[in-house]
């Protein structure tokens, strides 16, 4: 019985998101549902948060390895909940400005957070280099067509190289970029389009279950 009716109210719920891209007298019930998503997903982030807090208890009741890194992450937690929910969130206007209780909360979140996203995104340069290193060895003919087509692009934006070749390399340049390279890219979106279209009926129409358990 709960598994019809989680069937039945997704079938509905999807069926009157689609319908409302084309009935334009249905917008109103398409942000009501919008509306209700958000509520969903709110109540998600809280189980979310509980989930990380029982996990990271665990690890440290058993004196796991990562016993330190969930001692932070647990610490760093709540010390933001507790600055967002007390003193409120209001963005800082410049990074010199005196720090109050009220911009604390995004204080932390500009000098703790955004320099450590910067640190772990500048390491996937070294990762591209060395995933490159591996894809450019001319094995077969597949790789060495990547391999010119890569030297190609990149001389483009070499000064060095510039007074040789010139405009031709940028004309080749810009023709690899915008024609087969682009090709690559619409064709990789239009499967991720469809993929995700298929996996969207799969939920309405109650083929994909395993969010609804075996009941």
């Amino acid at each position: 019985m709960q598994r019809n009716f989680l069937v039945a109210f997704t079938f509905i719920c999807g069926l009157a998101m689609i319908a409302s891209f084309f009935m334009p007298i249905l917008q109103g019930l398409q942000d009501m549902l919008s509306k209700f998503g958000i509520i969903v997903i709110s109540f998600s982030l809280l189980l979310g948060m509980g989930s990380i807090l029982v996990v990271n208890v665990q690890k440290i009741q058993r004196r796991h390895a990562d016993t330190p890194y969930s001692i932070v992450l647990l610490i760093a937690m709540f010390v933001m909940l507790v600055c967002g929910i007390v003193f409120g969130i209001k963005p800082l206007e410049s990074r010199i400005e005196s720090v109050t209780l009220e911009t604390l909360f995004d204080y932390l979140f500009q000098t703790v957070m955004v320099p450590m996203s910067s640190t772990m995104f500048s390491l996937l340069a070294f990762f591209i280099a060395s995933a490159a290193y591996r894809a450019f060895r001319a094995r077969n003919v597949m790789a060495s067509l990547l391999l010119i087509a890569a030297l190609v692009v990149m001389s483009r934006f070499n000064p060095y190289l510039e007074p040789l070749f010139g405009e031709k390399v940028n004309r080749l340049s810009n023709w690899l970029m915008n024609v087969p390279n682009l090709a690559a890219q619409r064709a990789i979106v239009m499967g991720i389009g469809l993929g995700m279209v298929a996996t969207a009926l799969k939920v309405v129409l109650g083929i994909e279950r395993n969010y609804m358990g075996k009941g």
